[in-house]
């Protein structure tokens, strides 16, 4: 049946509007009042957000170390390509802390303590407030959390901060005491809890959170399990990792998502071997696949993995990111940097995607 707009049905036309980039859909809400409606339409954005999901990205903010300038945003996508755009909109110099769902979380460099989040593709941001607690330092006086981690709900349309670190009175070595700040962007303020925790995390495993089932995930030091922070309780608890991943000297561990899943990736000698977790509730756990890293041999010592689906793994080294597609097992340069100033690639790399999320 046609639409009384126009050739084909609306479903259709969202079906297409909802495969185009982000900036691609606000340009189409110019084009008619009937477009602009569908597109501003709840059911649009749950639409558009749900293909989204199928299409993660590889984010990465390169920054010189001696520039006083503002950083740039490389955003690498298997289908599209690699495009480029900048934070300026923010007016602050800032350093990407987490990512989520389309979301990222920034930390002000000059301004310890300041956070904002912000939707960069369609450049919207927000002022988080000032939280009445000092900053959570990890070693005094950097006055940055030892983890930092967004959580976002795309059926909710609402997202939390959270900044965690060991208190340290000063002088003196952490304590186990662990104080968390979380903020709510519903009632857009923060709260505060204490718990005791032994677990450290490495500075690798901070940069990898994983925001799943109203929780979120990191790694600890030992990589013999997962600490989980559930936002609606404030309570930690612990998952295993699989029986057969050890953590040594020519072994390492990443976490990531896969398709909605909680995912890990080990990485020793020259092989890649991805699990991927079946059942969140019993934690069990199935090795999907297993990858020689032969052909890259002189790229393993340094190659993190960033982001996967079902066909595809993004993996960072120290100038690249590459692509490694499953299906028919081939590797393939997606983006480099010929700067020798900056920073590892690894270093500031995200898992992302492109959503339609508001942060206000």
């Amino acid at each position: 049946m046609n639409s009384p707009y126009g050739v084909f049905p609306d479903e259709v036309i969202l079906q297409i509007l909802a495969r185009l980039p982000v900036k691609s859909v606000f340009k189409t809400k110019v084009v008619c009042k009937v477009w602009y409606k569908l597109i501003s339409d709840k059911y649009f954005t749950n639409l558009y957000n749900e293909l989204s999901v199928k299409n993660p990205m590889v984010l990465v903010q390169i920054s010189e170390p001696s520039s006083e300038s503002r950083s740039s945003l490389i955003c690498v996508d298997n289908l599209k390509g690699v495009s480029e755009f900048s934070l300026d909109f923010v007016k602050d110099r800032v350093k990407v802390r987490a990512c989520c769902n389309g979301l990222l979380c920034l930390s002000s460099i000059p301004d310890k303590g300041v956070y904002y989040v912000c939707n960069p593709l369609t450049r919207e941001y927000k002022l988080l407030p000032r939280s009445r607690e000092r900053p959570i330092t990890r070693f005094h006086p950097d006055g940055e959390a030892s983890l930092v981690g967004l959580g976002c709900d795309l059926m909710k349309q609402k997202y939390n901060v959270v900044l965690a670190g060991y208190h340290r009175s000063f002088g003196h070595r952490p304590e186990r005491t662990f104080i968390c700040m979380v903020y709510d962007s519903e009632l857009n303020k923060w709260r505060k809890f204490v718990s005791l925790q032994d677990d450290q995390f490495t500075h690798m495993n901070k940069n990898q959170v994983v925001f799943i089932n109203g929780g979120l995930h990191w790694l600890t030091d030992s990589c013999s399990c997962m600490l989980v922070l559930d936002l609606g309780t404030d309570v930690w608890r612990k998952i295993q990792l699989p029986h057969e991943i050890s953590c040594g000297v020519r072994s390492r561990v990443y976490l990531l998502e896969l398709d909605g899943r909680l995912s890990v990736i080990q990485i020793y000698e020259a092989w890649m071997v991805i699990w991927v977790m079946e059942d969140y509730d019993k934690e069990e756990w199935r090795m999907v696949d297993k990858v020689s890293l032969r052909c890259i041999r002189g790229m393993v010592p340094g190659i993190f993995p960033i982001s996967q689906n079902d066909n595809f793994v993004y993996l960072a080294t120290h100038k690249q990111v590459l692509v490694y597609q499953r299906n028919n097992r081939v590797w393939k340069e997606m983006f480099s940097v010929k700067d020798s100033s900056t920073l590892p690639l690894w270093f500031s790399a995200h898992a992302f995607r492109g959503t339609l999320f508001s942060c206000h």
